[in-house]
């Protein structure tokens, strides 16, 4: 039998080409941790960057614009509108600052707002400002100060539907009033034909969700009925559901699964979520030259005409929930992150100042499209870095 084994060569010529051999493998092990040094130094001067500008996307580059400050635990909790976007910079901050660990809770705005005031977290996520008692009630928390509101996210509140064979809806407040105070019940209604004239509308019961938690997005949904058909909608908005019957889930993760699994479902989310799962949406017939879509482009223009109504360094919105205006989509919502102007807990000032500037700053607003949500505009974001910036 013929045996497969090589014998090693020993002599001088094999010897100096293994010898060549070993040490050209030495040099390309030397050139990689090289290469990993200076990716390590990288990272390093990201957390030391003066930079400021931020940056989105959750990647090296991004991460490098970054200016940390601080370490350690930094809790928020609150609006569920934002988790999307908070998922972002959370990866994207923690990319250039390691010293940090960032834990935000999407438990909804009400219950955000609950554990600021009883100072278990260093800021919230709040989809609508704060009432005057909840300013009041956080000189608690903010000693020598008071509680103020950032603007950081915005974007469209998107009405999901599941309607068999239907791929495009147009529906304006007043019929959305009815359908959500459960006076129109089926799909078939004729106020929902004479909007749709060539869809095939089933005779279909509407299951209409809402949302079971206090929620910024249920605010800002009932403002724009409100405002839009204060007639079809005669309750006053709030954070707390006020429609009649329908059905409940809770945080927007909720109510957009029903929309999606139940035949004959609708519902009102960020359109984020809308887009995670697929979910057909409502264009809105405000009475401008044409049916609006529910776009990231569209809800800036209806949110560029928003105002500051808050003063000093508190920048609250009013926004126009009832434009006409060609291409505003005028269901928007604005996600404020809440602080202390005064009274920050001296052990996370400084974490929460470089977290929040890098959010609202040009890159961290960028990002934001990508995932379905609306850049502030320059001049309002501009104003939020400096109120950042004056946090004690």
């Amino acid at each position: 039998m013929r045996s497969t084994h090589r014998a090693v060569p020993t002599g001088g010529f094999w010897k100096e080409l293994l010898k060549v051999k070993l040490q050209r493998k030495n040099r390309l092990r030397a050139i990689a941790a090289g290469a990993l040094a200076v990716s390590g130094a990288l990272v390093l001067t990201a957390c030391g960057s003066d930079d400021n500008s931020g940056g989105g996307g959750g990647d090296s580059k991004a991460a490098s614009n970054i200016k940390c400050d601080g370490k350690g635990q930094l809790l928020a909790s609150g609006s569920s509108a934002q988790k999307n976007a908070m998922d972002l910079w959370i990866k994207t901050y923690g990319e250039a600052c390691k010293d940090t660990k960032l834990n935000y809770k999407a438990t909804g705005s009400g219950a955000g707002i609950q554990e600021f005031l009883q100072g278990k977290t260093a800021f919230a996520g709040s989809d609508s400002a704060l009432k005057p008692e909840e300013v009041t009630s956080s000189a608690k928390v903010c000693k020598g100060g008071k509680a103020i509101d950032l603007p950081m996210v915005g974007g469209p509140i998107a009405v999901g539907f599941n309607v068999p064979g239907v791929d495009e809806l147009t529906l304006n407040a007043e019929v959305l009033g009815k359908i959500f105070n459960s006076e129109i019940k089926k799909w078939d209604d004729p106020a929902i034909k004479a909007l749709n004239k060539d869809a095939k509308l089933p005779s279909l019961k509407i299951q209409a969700f809402h949302r079971s938690d206090e929620s910024g997005t249920t605010d800002n949904f009932t403002k724009y009925l409100k405002a839009a058909a204060p007639k079809a909608w005669p309750h006053e908005p709030g954070k707390a559901w006020e429609g009649e019957g329908g059905q409940s889930a809770d945080g927007s993760s909720g109510v957009s699964s029903q929309v999606k699994q139940v035949s004959g479902a609708i519902s009102y989310f960020e359109l984020s979520y809308a887009t995670a799962n697929s979910i057909k949406t409502v264009d809105l017939d405000t009475g401008a030259s044409a049916p609006v879509q529910a776009t990231v482009e569209n809800a800036s223009k209806a949110i560029s005409e928003a105002k500051v109504k808050g003063t000093g360094s508190d920048l609250a919105l009013d926004l126009a929930y009832d434009t006409k205006a060609d291409g505003a989509y005028p269901i928007t919502l604005v996600t404020y992150e809440i602080a202390c102007d005064k009274g920050n807990k001296a052990s996370t000032l400084a974490a929460t100042k470089s977290f929040l500037t890098y959010v609202a700053s040009e890159g961290g607003q960028t990002s934001l499209k990508e995932l379905g949500y609306a850049p502030l505009p320059t001049e309002i974001a501009s104003k939020v870095r400096e109120s950042v910036k004056s946090l004690s």
